[in-house]
């Protein structure tokens, strides 16, 4: 569409106004700013630094601007907790090369299934393999896949302290149940599991890692722990109280529990308690700072009548559960097969209801802060 040279005209004259009043504007929000920065309205120039004008519509002077650029570091100079955590030392592409040490069963007598405990050698390393307390290392099996490729890493949850089941810091303990299942009539044998149940003392294996922040303990020696465990998710819970509670750790590390700790594990068998006899021997020593719950699901009742897992002892128990998590120096563990999980959350959503708490917003809350840390499999 043509426009005629009359209707420009008026139309440019039309914006006259509105041009003035730009001007206008900017010579207000300058003389605004510049009453700022003499110091006249000192609230007023806090508000102004976190919306201050466009350098275009008022350039700050230079002798203004210094100070809060010299200021500005001190933001970042605090350290990132577990910032000093080695992760991926070694790659599956480049792992390290362990030699096995011992390899026994976990179980006693009657047990179902099989799981064992088993030590690797991390000496000669170059780097050396390193790890903390909740991490967790890959294992490569031996041998090639149905498309003749490398076996893919496998991870497990690490069962020893950072200085080794032998205290000397150059091991690493594995607690690992080999994986069965039936598929048409015919029962499987998970790979890299039965790999690693069936390697005897000389065996080199390869490994990479460590991997894994999530199930880090906390820095603080009076710490409350609360760990929720099935099975072989002890793995990282035997870590923590040998770390804790084992006299020799204690020397070594110099770090003195001061807190709570309190676990729940689940079995379908006493015989399948992995670990019983060390943490009841715990217990004994330092009563005022562990408590052990089992769950014993083919040998014990819950209230209804039925069979007794570790969401039941959670209910058991939700009040001194919940009075423990009011405190900010109490974190949460759980560690185990997936299936443990929504039956957990359903016995915290109905504990946490009864101190009029809803769990679905407090959990997250807690993940937030660094309290809550699960890992299932």
């Amino acid at each position: 569409m043509a426009y005629s040279e009359t209707k420009v005209v008026i139309g440019g004259l039309a914006h006259i106004p509105i041009i003035i009043g730009f001007f206008y504007l900017i010579r207000r929000q300058y003389s605004f700013g510049a009453m700022l920065r003499t110091g006249k309205n000192a609230l007023s120039e806090k508000v102004s630094a976190k919306a201050a004008p466009s350098k275009a519509a008022a350039p700050a002077p230079p002798k203004a601007a210094a100070p809060k650029a010299a200021a500005a570091p001190t933001k970042v100079a605090s350290k990132k907790p577990h910032s000093d955590v080695p992760v991926n030392t070694y790659k599956p592409k480049a792992p390290f090369t362990g030699t096995v040490t011992e390899n026994y069963s976990a179980l006693k007598e009657g047990a179902i299934g099989k799981v064992q405990h088993i030590t690797f050698d991390l000496s000669g390393g170059d780097p050396d393999f390193k790890y903390v307390e909740g991490q967790s290392c890959g294992i490569l099996a031996a041998g090639e896949d149905a498309k003749g490729k490398p076996h893919r890493p496998r991870l497990y949850s690490i069962a020893s302290t950072r200085y080794g089941d032998n205290f000397a810091g150059n091991t690493l303990s594995l607690c690992v149940r080999q994986l069965q299942y039936e598929k048409d009539g015919e029962t499987i044998n998970g790979v890299c599991s039965t790999y690693l149940c069936n390697l005897a003392p000389g065996d080199k294996v390869k490994i990479s890692g460590p991997v894994g922040k999530e199930m880090l303990l906390p820095e603080e020696e009076d710490s409350n722990i609360i760990m929720l465990a099935t099975g072989t998710g002890i793995a990282p819970m035997r870590a923590y109280l040998r770390r804790m509670f084992e006299p020799t750790e204690i020397e070594k590390h110099k770090w003195n529990f001061k807190g709570k700790a309190w676990l729940f594990m689940g079995a379908p068998k006493t015989a399948n308690l992995l670990y019983d006899d060390d943490f009841e021997h715990y217990k004994s020593k330092f009563p005022k700072n562990l408590r052990y719950t089992k769950a014993i699901s083919r040998e014990q009742n819950n209230t209804k009548g039925g069979r007794m897992y570790i969401q039941d002892r959670v209910l058991e128990h939700a009040e001194e559960i919940f009075d423990m998590i009011e405190n900010p120096k109490t974190h949460i563990y759980l560690c185990g097969l997936k299936g443990m999980e929504p039956g957990i959350d359903e016995a915290m959503t109905t504990a946490a209801s009864a101190k009029g708490l809803d769990w679905s917003e407090l959990r997250p809350k807690l993940r937030k802060a660094g309290r809550w840390h699960a890992e299932t499999y």
